[in-house]
This record gives C-alpha cells, sequence and structure tokens, in this order.
C-alpha cells in the first residue's frame, strides 16, 4: 500500500477529520462481499428489528497484537450479518479489503469466539427460563429445583385409628365380651349414620360437624360417607361370623396394616412406582392409587401381626381353651360344646406358615380397589387365614393318617 493510501486509511478513521461511519444493514448470511461491493457507496437504509450490538474492545495483547486485531476483524465481520453494529470507541482499522491469505491458527481461534458466544447465550437463555418457572427462586446463585409438597400424614386419622388395635387387644386379653362390644358399635352406628345424612342436606350441620370432626376427615369424605360408617360395619361382621382369635388378627390388621401402608405410601411410593392394575394370575383390580412400598408395608406389618398374636398373645385368653391354632397340636377344631380337636400343622413350621399367608392377604386386601378398604380389609384378611386353618388342619390330619 502507497503512502498515500495509508494516509487515505488513516485519516477516514480519525475523529479529527471525518465524523465516524455507520455501516448499513449487510445480509444475514455470514458469507462476505467482495472487495468492490463493499467499496461502493451504500444509501443509508432503515434498520431491521433485529437487536443491536455494541463492541467494546478489551486492550490488545502486547505480545502478539496483529494476530489479536487480525481475530477480534473476523469475529466482527462474521457478527455483522446477524445484526447491525455500533462502533464505540473502536480504534482498530478496518481495511477496506480483506486478506487474501489467513492463517489456519487464526480460523480456528475465530470459531472457538463464535462457539463461545453463542454457548453463552443459550445458557443465558435457559437460566432465565429455569427461574421463570422456578417457585422456589435461587439461591447463593444457583437455581434451585422446586421442592416437592410435603405428604400429607394423616397423623390424628392414624392415630386414632392405631389406636383401635390396642384397644381390641386390651378386650381379648381381659376377657371382654364380645357381645357387649358389639352392641356398643351398633349403637355409635345409629348415632353416626344419621349425622351423615344430615350433614349432605344441611350446609349449616356441615359447617359445624367438620368444624369438630373435620381434622379427622380426609377431603373426599366430606362428600361421601364417613369412614367410620365402614370401619364399625367391617369390625362388627368378623365379630359376629368369625373365631374371636381369627377377627382378633383381622382388626388389628385394620388397624395397624392399614395404617402401615398408607403412611409409608405416602413417604415412599413416589420412589418405588405404583401397583399393577390387575392382581396377576386372579387378575382382581387394584386401586390405581396404591403404591408397591405401601403394599410392602401392609404385607410385612401382616406378618408380624400374625406371627406375634398366636405366638405369644392368643394362649393368653381363657388358657387358650377357644382359640383356632395353638403351638402345641397345631390347627383346633372347636365343637358347639367346647370341646376341641387338634388337627395338627402346629409348632414354627406351621406358625410361620400361618404368619406369611396372612402376611400376603394384609397387602392384597389393602391394595384392592373399588370398595371402602375399612370394610373389605378385615372382612378379606379374616376370611382367607380362616380358609387357610381349615385347609392346613385338613392337610395335617390327612398327613398324620396317612
Amino acid at each position: 500500500m502507497t503512502s498515500v493510501e495509508r494516509d487515505t486509511a488513516t485519516n477516514a478513521h480519525d475523529p479529527a477529520h471525518q465524523p465516524r461511519r455507520r455501516r448499513s444493514a449487510r445480509s444475514p448470511s455470514l458469507t462476505r462481499s467482495s472487495p468492490s461491493t463493499r467499496a461502493s457507496p451504500i444509501a443509508p437504509s432503515k434498520r431491521s428489528p433485529s437487536p443491536i450490538v455494541s463492541f467494546h474492545p478489551a486492550p490488545l495483547s502486547a505480545e502478539n497484537p496483529k494476530g489479536v486485531k487480525n481475530i477480534t476483524r473476523k469475529v466482527i465481520k462474521r457478527l455483522e450479518g446477524l445484526g447491525h453494529l455500533d462502533m464505540v470507541n473502536f480504534e482498530v482499522s478496518l481495511p477496506e479489503e480483506d486478506e487474501q491469505v489467513e492463517s489456519q491458527g487464526e480460523e480456528v481461534e475465530v470459531e472457538k469466539v463464535l462457539y463461545a458466544l453463542g454457548k453463552e447465550a443459550l445458557k443465558t437463555a435457559h437460566a432465565a427460563k429455569t427461574e421463570s418457572e422456578t417457585t422456589n427462586g435461587h439461591a447463593n446463585g444457583h437455581i434451585q429445583k422446586a421442592a416437592k409438597p410435603k405428604a400429607d400424614l394423616e397423623i390424628p386419622r392414624k392415630m386414632l385409628h392405631s389406636s383401635i388395635g390396642f384397644l381390641t387387644l386390651y378386650l381379648y386379653v381381659s376377657e371382654g365380651d364380645v357381645r357387649t362390644v358389639i352392641l356398643v358399635l351398633w349403637m355409635a352406628l345409629a348415632v353416626i349414620v344419621p349425622a351423615d345424612l344430615l350433614r349432605f342436606n344441611s350446609r349449616r350441620f356441615a359447617r359445624t360437624y367438620e368444624s369438630l370432626l373435620g381434622f379427622l376427615m380426609r377431603e373426599s369424605e366430606k362428600d361421601s360417607i364417613n369412614g367410620v360408617v365402614w370401619y364399625i360395619l367391617g369390625v362388627n361382621f368378623v365379630l359376629s361370623l368369625y373365631p374371636q382369635d381369627v377377627a382378633t388378627v383381622a382388626i388389628l390388621i385394620l388397624s395397624w396394616a392399614d395404617t402401615a401402608a398408607s403412611t409409608i405410601g405416602r413417604l415412599y411410593g413416589s420412589s418405588t412406582g405404583k401397583l399393577p392394575a390387575r392382581l396377576p394370575i386372579i387378575g382382581l383390580p387394584l386401586a390405581p392409587r396404591k403404591s408397591l412400598a405401601g403394599f410392602a408395608a401392609a404385607t410385612v406389618t401382616g406378618v408380624a401381626i400374625a406371627f406375634g398374636f398366636w405366638g405369644y398373645i392368643a394362649a393368653i385368653r381363657a388358657g387358650g381353651r377357644d382359640i383356632t391354632w395353638a403351638w402345641q397340636g397345631g390347627v383346633r377344631s372347636i365343637a358347639p360344646t367346647g370341646e376341641a380337636t387338634s388337627l395338627g400343622g402346629g409348632g414354627v413350621l406351621g406358625l410361620l406358615a400361618i404368619s406369611i399367608v396372612a402376611g400376603i392377604v394384609s397387602g392384597v386386601a389393602e391394595a384392592l380397589g373399588n370398595l371402602d378398604d375399612n370394610l373389605t380389609l378385615p372382612i378379606i384378611s379374616g376370611g382367607c387365614i380362616l380358609g387357610f386353618l381349615r385347609l392346613l388342619g385338613m392337610a395335617a390330619s390327612w398327613f398324620s393318617s396317612s
């Protein structure tokens, strides 16, 4: 380049000789225009809606000023096609002609800079979107995920539910009259059912009822029959039709296994997944809200109830005269006269078999859908346990006689 051309280029970018020149909008393409096209004067055009990017260059490196200038110039030329540039205090001269020979290292640096700019823009956009969708805000500069809502453990309701089991054990050990218990429960039901019906037909009574007993009710029960009604019906059914020891175990399963399934399911059900829609092989429909964690809790609790009751507690009442299974002799057939006949299936193997069956029945009966488990759980679990005891007695009697 001649000295005249150098003076012209210098004066073109000197603020004292000529006002700063704005470049007109270029095509969004990254393809550079020819030198002749850029050299020709272009009439100013209206700005497009694209954003204006302003650059404030940092001081150039003293080690390789020419390389930094070339990289900066190339990055700017690449970005010119994406938006309008306002050159603010930019002292690096932009020659009118592109360099024909560019080193491969400089091209790599240009691509790295462009990649870093695009990555930073995407990161900023993603962070802004996450922040707008997050209700917890941020802490220490890091976006936090929305916290899971705490599970409602229904503590007052579960305490009442579990206390029935302790009351049942006390009545069993103290040899309470079963007929008196049944009568008291029917009397309670005679008060609860009319109150429930009145609650459906009177808003004023419903408000009073829920203000007194609402902490023991679920939201679904405020528009349907109270669960206490099903609870009393299930308890009275087993006390009236099953032997006392089997009925007691059924009530304990209702009181404790159902509570364990509900509590563990609410705490860990989301981590273990839900049960299938139908029980394998049998095909019984299962409730869609039941989880594997709740099923496991009910099963383990049922095993513990049967093992502890027939292993330690059943023989306390009346010296074990009216129990269906005893450690010595196994399954017992009790005649109407009170005379008991041992059929076999006693000892640790018999107790383990009864406990495992009671646990599986507890888990399955608690997970069944359609009807309220306060009604179905004691009836199904007690009936299945009683049926298994009869089968165990028949099998033990057959093996002992053969």
